[in-house]
């Protein structure tokens, strides 16, 4: 709800809004929700305007006290009063007491859930909560309220409903009947919008003279509301979004926080006659005035049903791509394909705000399903070097194939992270010795890319503590996220699997949120990950440890393994947490016991078949 009120609020003709919110579960709690919020809605983008604050989140707004203004106390506590009725009215909602929550019990929406609709199972529902062109559709000073649909496509058990591109190809087709506004902008659930001035800074671009006619696509980089000042999880997103993604130019399609052409999503190729936004934008379908809502409704739900797409190229030519587990970024390449430009707009203010993993399960799971799409795409049609080859520049094709090849990298990660340090162990020497011409160009090989990743974090405002963190993330994404999606995507090609859409969950007990605080990992809920992250943990401190001892009791240190001893120092360094979980901590966001018994079997049978 709060996603919904920051989008409505935009510094924006509310004619030109349009809001939909596609439950793609059929809720009657969601539907119930966003009636609360449509009565709100009235007070809050009245205070919004008023008082021109910022964000529009609600949640976010009360959240952040150094932004309150003494000058409307009393309007501030009346408005954050209602709020919390609201948020009460829902809690109230969640057991289905609609009378007690306060929700207009006789809306005629309801009549559309009964005890045979489920989540996988129902109908398609269009119901229209504001009416745009309603002239009792008006906030507390009368100005006019954005039109907000609520739809839930169809969806029966013997049709494929193509997880999240579905659901937009249907929110795509049940727009261009009601509103049919030339630009869709799509946001996730758990992403609000941070700035009110986003819609006006995406539509310059759109209408810009020289070459906005061309542009298929504004996207906004993802940020992150939840990460903690030291970055515990190794969020490398700021470095992304400050240093590769700005430096392209175009942008890939990233799933939310996106401005659409429509002509562009609709699968038309640009040419030299498009015609200007800012000519079509008058064009735009004007709904009859004796259309009613109910009539409206009734061809919406035609659009949504599960039998539509048949025989069509919707999910081909048309709409969002499917197919595929990263379907924005084949989206985004194909809209690229047809001549569109791409805009990657990164203001100094973000755009966008949302939650990130809260546990490292979460994160790898996240990072697997990502890395998974992305190679899966590489080695089919969509692969950048064979489908843009004279399409699109070289660079935009090398920098997909950077995020599009993660998978593979797991296989070079592995082999540095335990054959280095097994041969360590048994006094086999990969690298030069210290006296050798060659020492000084490894050195400067490894403090060099070292440096210079330090000095993108600096750069990107992060601290060298959060630096740390990124090392220690890369090496866990690549070792179990990178290495998993890999075996899945080879499985899947020999047909011995087929691909599967993890959804990543973004929620946490108040212990782990407390954890969180206290820039301590948790690990959350048990995953195979895990076993490879701690053997591998463990597998080096065995190696680091017997080396040392050997050295020690036997013949002293050797200047040829010194290299392989600082590496395998480094990463027992970068485990540390890993460590600290299996043996140390006593908290329910540890490392289960039989992971510790198990990863240092594994990595004593290594030990041991590496000296024999």
């Amino acid at each position: 709800m709060n996603t919904v009120l920051s989008v409505m609020a935009y510094d924006y003709p509310p004619e030109k809004l349009s809001i939909y919110v596609s439950d793609d579960g059929a809720s009657e709690l969601t539907f119930c929700a966003l009636l609360e919020a449509t009565d709100f809605v009235r007070h809050w983008i009245s205070f919004c305007k008023r008082f021109n604050v910022e964000p529009r989140s609600p949640s976010a707004y009360f959240s952040s006290p150094e932004l309150h203004d003494l000058r409307y106390a009393s309007e501030l506590d009346r408005i954050k009063e209602m709020y919390y009725a609201m948020e009460d009215r829902i809690k109230v909602a969640t057991n289905f007491d609609r009378v007690a929550s306060g929700v207009n019990n006789q809306h005629k929406g309801f009549s559309e859930w009964n005890s045979q609709i489920t989540p996988g199972n129902h109908q398609a529902i269009v119901q229209i909560l504001i009416d745009g062109r309603d002239q009792n559709a008006t906030d507390m000073e009368g100005n006019t309220l954005p039109t907000l649909v609520y739809l839930s496509r169809e969806k029966r058990p013997q049709y494929p409903h193509n997880f999240k591109a579905g659901a937009l190809n249907a929110l795509i087709r049940v727009s261009s009947e009601i509103s049919n506004s030339p630009v869709i902008l799509n946001v996730d659930c758990d992403m609000y919008s941070n700035s009110s001035e986003s819609v006006k800074n995406a539509m310059c671009f759109f209408l810009d003279e020289q070459s906005g006619q061309q542009i298929g696509y504004v996207q906004f980089p993802q940020n992150f509301n939840n990460l903690d000042k030291n970055n515990i999880y190794g969020d490398y997103i700021s470095i992304i979004n400050e240093v590769e993604m700005a430096g392209l130019g175009d942008s890939m399609y990233l799933g939310t926080g996106c401005f659409h052409r429509r002509e562009s999503l609709c699968g038309h190729k640009y040419s030299e006659h498009c015609r200007m936004l800012r000519d079509t934008w008058n064009q735009v379908k004007m709904r009859k005035p004796e259309e009613s809502t109910s009539f409206l409704e009734e061809r919406a739900r035609d659009l949504a049903s599960c039998t539509y797409e048949q025989n069509t190229n919707w999910g081909k030519d048309i709409g969002i791509k499917y197919g595929c587990l990263v379907e924005d970024v084949v989206t985004g390449l194909s809209i690229q394909m047809n001549g569109w430009r791409s805009i990657y707009y990164n203001p100094s203010r973000k755009g966008f705000l949302g939650i990130s993993p809260t546990t490292l399960s979460q994160l790898l799971v996240q990072h697997k399903r990502w890395s998974e799409g992305l190679f899966q795409t590489f080695l089919s049609k969509y692969c950048p070097f064979l489908y843009g080859y004279g399409k699109i520049e070289l660079r935009l094709q090398m920098s997909y194939a950077t995020y599009m090849l993660w998978a593979p990298m797991s296989l070079p990660t592995l082999y540095y992270v335990t054959i280095p340090s097994l041969c360590l162990l048994k006094g086999i020497p990969l690298y030069p010795r210290i006296s050798s011409s060659w020492f000084p160009v490894f050195v400067y090989v490894i403090i060099g890319t070292q440096a210079y990743s330090l000095g993108e974090a600096l750069w990107c405002q992060q601290s060298f503590r959060s630096w740390w963190n990124m090392q220690r993330m890369r090496l866990m994404r690549r070792t179990c996220s990178y290495f998993f999606s890999l075996l899945d995507t080879t499985m899947q090609s020999l047909g011995l699997g087929k691909s599967s859409f993890d959804i990543t969950a973004k929620i946490a007990d108040h212990e782990a949120l407390e954890r969180l605080k206290k820039g301590v990992m948790e690990f959350g809920s048990s995953s195979p990950m895990f076993s490879v992250l701690a053997a591998i943990a463990m597998l080096n401190l065995l190696c680091l440890v017997a080396s040392v001892i050997m050295a020690v009791v036997r013949e002293g240190f050797k200047d040829q393994l010194a290299l392989q001893f600082l590496l395998c120092g480094m990463l027992v360094m970068l485990n540390l947490p890993i460590y600290h979980g299996m043996f140390l901590r006593k908290d329910r966001g540890r490392l289960p016991t039989f992971l510790a018994l198990e990863s240092c079997l594994i990595a004593a049978l290594a030990c041991l078949l590496s000296l024999y």
